[in-house]
C-alpha cells in the first residue's frame, strides 16, 4: 500500500515539475522579448562601435589613404608607449580629473546639508542649484569664456574695481589655463553630486539625528555617527562616477581652450581626437581610445572590488 502510494505520487508531482519548466521557459522568453528594444540600440550603438574601435586599433587606418587598410597588430601600441605627448596628456587628464572630482565632492556636500536645512524658499534655493546641470556643456563653455575675456570679462572688470590690477587672460595664460578650466569644471558638475547627496540626506531617519541630539552630541559627532554612514555608499558611488565623467571630458575644455595654451589643458580625448580629425590617424586615435578604455576599467574594476568587499564585512 506505501508502496503504491509513493507510486502515485511520483505519477502526480512528474507532470507538475514538467508544467514548471515550461512555464519558467515562456517567462524567460516574455522577459528576453521586453528587454529586446532596449538591449538592441545598446548593441547598435555602444558594444557594436566599441568593438570596432578595438579592431581599428590593430590597423594602419589613415584618412585619405588609397591604399586599402592593413592589418599591423600592436604596432600603434608599441608607438603609444613612447608618445610622450600621449603621456602628457594622460598625465594632464589625471590632475583634471582629481582636481575637479574633489573639490566637486566636498562643496557639493557642504550645499546639500545646506539644502537639507529646513530654511525660507528652500525649494528656490534648490531650483537654482541645479541650473548648471542643466546647461549643456557647450553653452556652459561659452559663458565661461565671456566670463574670463581679457578685454571685457566680468572677472577682470572685477578686479580692476577692486583694485587687484588690470587681471589677465585666464584661458591663454601658462600657469592659470588649467586652474581656470578645473574651476568651470567643478561649477559645472557639482549639481548632479549635490542631487544624489541631498537624496541620501533626504532618506536618512530624522529620528537618528533627534537621538543623537539628546545624547549630546555636538553637529559634527552627528555628522560623522550618523550622516556620514547612510551617505558613504552614495558618496563613494558618485564619487567613482565623478572620476570617470570627468577624466572623459571632451566638449567644455575643447569649447573653453581646446587643448591649449602649449598642450596645458589637453586631455587625453582631446589628444585622441586630434590625431583622428586633425591628422587623419584613425588606427593611432583609436589605440589611444583603447589604452582609456583599460584605465577606466580597472578602475570601475577596483571599485566594485571595494564595494563587495565593504558588503562582505557588513
Amino acid at each position: 500500500m506505501n508502496s503504491a502510494t509513493k507510486k502515485g505520487d511520483t505519477g502526480r508531482r512528474g507532470p507538475s515539475r514538467r508544467g514548471s519548466a515550461t512555464t519558467g521557459g515562456a517567462t524567460d522568453f516574455g522577459t528576453w522579448f521586453l528587454v529586446l528594444p532596449a538591449l538592441i540600440p545598446i548593441l547598435v550603438l555602444s558594444v557594436g562601435p566599441l568593438l570596432y574601435g578595438i579592431a581599428l586599433a590593430f590597423t594602419d587606418s589613415q584618412s585619405g589613404r588609397t591604399a586599402p587598410t592593413q592589418w599591423i597588430g600592436t604596432l600603434n601600441f608599441s608607438d603609444l608607449l613612447h608618445d610622450t605627448l600621449f603621456w602628457d596628456s594622460f598625465r594632464i587628464g589625471l590632475l583634471w580629473a582629481v582636481g575637479v572630482t574633489i573639490p566637486q565632492f566636498l562643496l557639493a556636500m557642504g550645499l546639500a546639508l545646506l539644502l537639507n536645512q529646513n530654511l525660507r524658499f528652500r525649494w528656490l534655493a534648490r531650483a537654482l542649484a541645479i541650473v548648471p546641470w542643466a546647461m549643456p556643456e557647450v553653452v556652459v563653455g561659452i559663458m565661461w569664456r565671456l566670463v574670463y575675456n581679457p578685454d571685457a570679462g566680468i572677472l577682470n572688470e572685477t578686479l580692476r574695481t577692486l583694485g587687484f590690477g588690470e587681471g589677465r587672460d585666464w584661458l591663454t595664460g601658462l600657469a592659470t589655463a588649467l586652474p581656470a578650466v578645473i574651476l568651470v569644471g567643478i561649477w559645472a558638475g557639482m549639481p548632479q553630486t549635490t542631487v544624489a547627496l541631498l537624496a541620501g540626506l533626504q532618506n536618512t531617519p530624522h529620528e537618528l539625528h533627534e537621538a543623537a541630539a539628546l545624547d549630546g552630541a555636538g553637529a559634527w559627532r552627528r555628522f560623522r555617527a550618523v550622516t556620514w554612514p547612510a551617505l558613504k555608499p552614495i558618496a563613494l558611488s558618485i564619487t567613482a562616477l565623478n572620476l570617470i565623467w570627468n577624466f572623459n571630458s571632451f566638449a567644455l575644455v575643447y569649447v573653453l581652450t581646446s587643448g591649449g595654451p602649449g598642450g596645458r589643458t589637453r586631455l587625453p580625448m582631446l589628444f585622441a581626437y586630434e590625431q583622428a580629425f586633425r591628422y587623419g590617424q584613425f588606427g593611432y586615435a583609436a589605440a589611444m581610445g583603447c589604452v582609456m578604455v583599460a584605465v577606466i576599467s580597472v578602475l570601475l574594476a577596483v571599485f566594485l572590488a571595494g564595494r563587495l568587499k565593504g558588503g562582505a564585512d557588513e
